[in-house]
C-alpha cells in the first residue's frame, strides 16, 4: 500500500510536470497511475521509500509486471514513467544516481492500424437518425472527425467561440499551441443544421460553451462519444475493433 512519503513524492512530481514542463492532463494522469502501482509493488516489498529504489528492485518490478501478464507496451510505458520520474529526483537533488539508467524497454510489436473502407465509412456516417436532435449531433461529430482529422479530445472540448462558420474553419488550441482546420462545404452545412436545429434541444435551456453537449445538457465526454461511435459500428455491421483513431 502506497505510503505517505511515496505519495507526497508523486504529488510533488506532478505538480512538476504541470507547472513546469506544460504537460497534459491526460499524462499527468498516466504518469500518476505507472507511478502509484510501482509504489504499492515497493512498499509491499519494504522499500517505503523511492530513495531507496535500486536497480534490482526496478528489475524485480518489471519481472513482476511480466509474470502478471502485462503487455510489452505496459511495461515500456511503466519505464518511460519511472525514468522520468527518476531523473527528476536527481535533478532536484533528492538521489545521486539514477536507477533507471540501465533498464531497457521490450520490444513493442507494432500492429498495422486497422482501417475501414469506404463502404463502412459511408455505412457509418449515414446510420444517425437526422430526424432527432441526437441523431443530427451524432451526424455532426462523425462527420467533423471523418473531415478534419482532429482528435477525439478536441472534437469534445470544441467551443462555439471556435466554430467560424462564414468563413469555414475551426480552432484547435493545445496548451499554447493552436491550429486553424478548414471544413469543406458538406460539414459546414451538417455542423449549421445540429446548430440551427438540434442544440438548443439538447441543452434543454441551459447555457454551455462548448459546441457538443450529451442529452442531459452538458458538455460531451471522450468516453461518452466512444460509446456513441460503438454504438452507431455495431449498427453498420462493422466487426472490426473501431476506435475514434480508427
Amino acid at each position: 500500500m502506497i505510503n505517505a512519503i511515496q505519495e507526497s513524492a508523486i504529488e510533488e512530481y506532478i505538480s512538476y510536470l504541470h507547472n513546469e514542463r506544460e504537460t497534459s492532463y491526460n499524462t499527468e494522469i498516466s504518469y500518476e497511475r505507472d507511478l502509484k502501482k510501482a509504489a504499492d509493488y515497493f512498499s509491499e516489498n519494504e522499500i517505503c521509500d523511492f530513495c531507496l529504489v535500486t536497480e534490482v528492485n526496478l528489475h524485480s518490478y518489471l519481472l513482476y509486471l511480466e509474470e502478471n501478464h502485462k503487455s510489452a507496451a505496459t511495461v515500456s510505458r511503466s519505464i518511460a514513467s519511472l525514468r522520468s520520474f527518476f531523473q527528476y529526483l536527481v535533478r532536484s537533488r533528492r538521489i545521486q544516481k539514477d536507477p533507471t539508467e540501465n533498464l531497457k524497454p521490450p520490444k513493442v510489436e507494432k500492429k498495422a492500424p486497422e482501417i475501414l473502407t469506404v463502404d463502412e465509412v459511408d455505412r457509418l456516417l449515414a446510420l444517425p437518425d437526422r430526424r432527432t436532435a441526437k441523431g443530427m449531433r451524432d451526424r455532426a461529430m462523425l462527420q467533423l472527425l471523418y473531415t478534419t482529422g482532429m482528435r477525439v479530445s478536441e472534437l469534445v472540448h470544441l467551443k462555439m467561440g471556435d466554430v467560424d462558420l462564414e468563413f469555414g474553419y475551426l480552432t484547435c488550441s493545445d496548451h499554447d499551441r493552436e491550429r486553424r482546420i478548414p471544413l469543406e462545404q458538406g460539414t459546414r452545412i451538417i455542423v449549421e443544421e445540429y446548430l440551427d436545429s438540434a442544440r438548443m434541444e439538447l441543452l434543454k435551456g441551459k447555457e454551455s460553451e462548448y459546441l457538443f453537449c450529451n442529452c442531459s445538457g452538458t458538455p460531451m465526454s471522450r468516453q461518452g462519444f466512444w460509446k456513441v461511435l460503438k454504438s452507431y459500428a455495431s449498427g453498420a455491421g462493422i466487426e472490426k475493433d473501431i476506435t475514434p483513431h480508427t
